[in-house]
């Protein structure tokens, strides 16, 4: 045996194998908030913007928004793109796209943030990939903090997910705000159940 081995097994034999429950955690709820408003001043906060619905048609401003793109990826039945997805989709094939459309699966109103998981990317590079995101979000589905967030079903039930909290964004060097450095340029979110 190994002197990595003796030393690795002696560390696995004094490990004890205890489960503990995981502790309570509080929710800090408070109940005079209004989710939807605190969740779009929070988006605005952090850069994003919310689209209105339209009167006869609701994503009119949506199709406002694609009609100056050339390429458009959509995974909602809703907003039909012009480049087809599917599970066989090379991520980095998104490199050329304009808008990207989704749902995501819930928001969170302390932050103005929306949770995207794999299923809602359909092609994970969706999220990060395309110049500007489109993303519907039920206004049902907007938790209060980020602690009802992560007590949500989604990060059990899927490999993928991630928050995202407004547009790409980075101000290191000298102190400057460049938006869509190190992903999307812009983030619109269209409340719709």
């Amino acid at each position: 045996m190994s002197s990595r081995d003796l030393v690795l097994n002696k560390i696995r034999q004094s490990c004890k194998k205890e489960c503990s429950a995981l502790p309570t955690v509080p929710f800090f709820h408070q109940d005079s908030k209004d989710l939807i408003e605190e969740f779009k001043k929070s988006l605005l906060l952090m850069g994003g913007q919310i689209l209105e619905r339209g009167q006869d048609d609701p994503y009119e401003f949506v199709k406002l928004k694609l009609a100056e793109s050339k390429i458009t990826c959509s995974v909602v039945p809703e907003i039909k793109g012009n480049r087809e997805l599917n599970a066989e989709t090379v991520p980095n094939s998104l490199h050329d796209v304009d808008y990207g459309v989704l749902r995501a699966s819930f928001g969170v109103a302390e932050t103005g943030s929306i949770c995207l998981s794999e299923r809602d990317f359909l092609v994970n590079t969706l999220g990060y990939l395309p110049q500007h995101l489109i993303v519907l979000l039920d206004p049902k589905q907007i938790v209060e903090n980020l602690h009802d967030a992560y007590a949500r079903s989604e990060w059990k039930q899927v490999h993928y997910a991630a928050l995202h909290s407004g547009p790409s964004a980075t101000a290191d060097i000298e102190g400057v705000l460049i938006r869509g450095a190190q992903g999307v340029r812009s983030l619109s979110i269209l409340l719709i159940e």
